[in-house]
């Protein structure tokens, strides 16, 4: 993804050059500062997004846009700065003022540190002169579709379909993450007949449930396939440049993306662009403790869980993607797909005790039965990550320790020795930080996988 940072005064090149400097990883295709009456604003651009640089130009103004309905955007006028931040917040964009009372904003706010005294993320679905908060979307309920379970399995399958088909600019290859679950498998097999080549990466313990089925649908859509073999070893080595990159110590958020920064690393040598299948299990009842409530209350829920995915997961596949120049593109929340999903009835979701009943029926036929059956497993389990962070923290980090150092400045709890494993690694980065508002942190429930 793309990289923006500028500040709502004029004169400001070198300081929007050093925020651009702190996040320059985010793109190697393209960098510019611009300056007009009131503010300064920069870009680095990924290779699939340098239409950006014109935009810059032409409109005043600095996107990390992916796709439609993906974006965080920034537009300079005589009367100051609009920050706006797509529907679902796929897109980071955070911001803050200066000694000087001026709006500065960033894409990631280790370009913000320093800078400013207290960052905030501006919210998904909403808009910001930097001082109000404006909200212009609200993922709501809708009004439920009354179709054949037949007609509505078939619309979600093509509008699926399109949702990948509008990201094919170059009609010759992408890449695709792929654990072998049913989300990414969907995705990689959708996308396959619109390319010539398209290229799967997965990542894991030797041995591992992902390696194994992503091989399964590897070979069923043949792709060009590219495993990342890890050892506990290269996971402890990498873990300080995850955190830096992922600035968070959550320890569901760190944990799971461990493995994805390693295989997004993989995959940056071979493509620009690649599809990531978040957003399935939360529009689609994909989790085992969603069978336990009320049918009634599904709905509420599944809003609750997609509405939280910008400071989690979504932050877990900007930052293993940006790390590496490359542009991640999350295609269960197109605009269009999240609008009919959320028209589907719940009982075509859990249908029968079984999770994502409709996306699995959707793609009968498209994928290996086992694919199609596959019970959701936590993101770590199938890499075969399982619980060997935790048990690594509570072997190297004393209980002594960890009563001393459990809370934080800003009254925060760490709730784990694992979790206090990645603070300290957090702190060496960021400092003792007194404000977090802007980090996020994992809703816990119970069986939540």
């Amino acid at each position: 993804m793309s990289g923006i940072a500028g500040i709502n005064q004029p004169g400001e090149k070198i300081a929007v050059k050093k925020m651009l400097e702190r996040i320059s990883y985010r793109g190697n295709a393209g960098r510019d500062i611009r300056e007009n009456g009131n503010s300064t604003l920069g870009i680095v651009c990924a290779e699939a997004q340098t239409d950006s640089l014109v935009r810059m130009r032409q409109k005043n103004e600095v996107e990390d846009g992916a796709d439609a309905g993906h974006f965080a955007l920034v537009k300079a006028s005589k009367d100051g700065m609009i920050l706006k931040r797509d529907p679902l917040g796929v897109a980071p964009l955070y911001y803050g003022e200066n000694e000087e009372g001026a709006i500065c904003f960033a894409s990631e706010v280790k370009a913000l540190i320093g800078l400013c005294s207290e960052v905030k993320s501006v919210p998904p679905g909403c808009k910001s002169d930097g001082e109000q908060v404006e909200s212009y979307f609200q993922l709501k309920n809708k009004e439920l579709l009354t179709s054949d379970p037949e007609i509505v399995t078939k619309k979600l399958r093509q509008l699926l379909k399109r949702s990948i088909e509008k990201l094919i600019t170059q009609g010759d290859m992408i890449g695709s993450w792929l654990s072998g679950g049913l989300d990414s498998s969907t995705l990689a097999a959708l996308a396959s007949p619109f390319v010539e080549k398209i290229y799967t990466f997965s990542a894991g313990l030797e041995g591992s449930p992902d390696l194994e089925y992503a091989r399964q649908v590897a070979g069923f859509i043949n792709s060009k396939h590219h495993e990342v073999l890890v050892e506990f070893s290269d996971l402890l080595e990498v873990l300080p440049e995850v955190i830096f990159h992922l600035e968070s110590f959550d320890a569901h958020l760190v944990r799971s993306s461990i493995m994805n920064f390693l295989v997004a690393k993989r995959t940056s040598e071979y493509v620009d662009e690649v599809l990531s299948g978040e957003g399935g299990d939360e529009l689609f009842a994909g989790y085992h403790y969603l069978k336990t409530l009320e049918r009634k209350n599904l709905p509420g829920e599944l809003i609750d869980i997609t509405k939280r995915l910008h400071n989690t997961a979504l932050q877990r596949v900007d930052r293993s993607a940006s790390a590496h120049g490359i542009v991640a593109h999350v295609c269960f929340l197109d605009p269009e797909v999240v609008n009919y999903a959320l028209r589907i009835p719940p009982e075509l979701k859990l249908h029968n005790n079984v999770g994502k009943w409709v996306l699995r029926e959707a793609m009968d036929g498209e994928l290996p039965e086992a694919i199609l059956n596959r019970k959701k497993v936590k993101f770590w389990k199938g890499t075969g990550l399982g619980e060997m962070m935790s048990d690594y923290a509570n072997q190297t980090i004393t209980d002594n320790d960890f009563k001393l150092e459990h809370k934080l400045k800003n009254g925060w709890t760490i709730n784990s020795k694992e979790e206090l494993m990645y603070y300290r690694i957090f702190e060496e980065y960021f400092g003792e930080l007194e404000d977090l508002s802007w980090m996020g942190r994992t809703k816990v429930v119970a069986s939540m996988h």
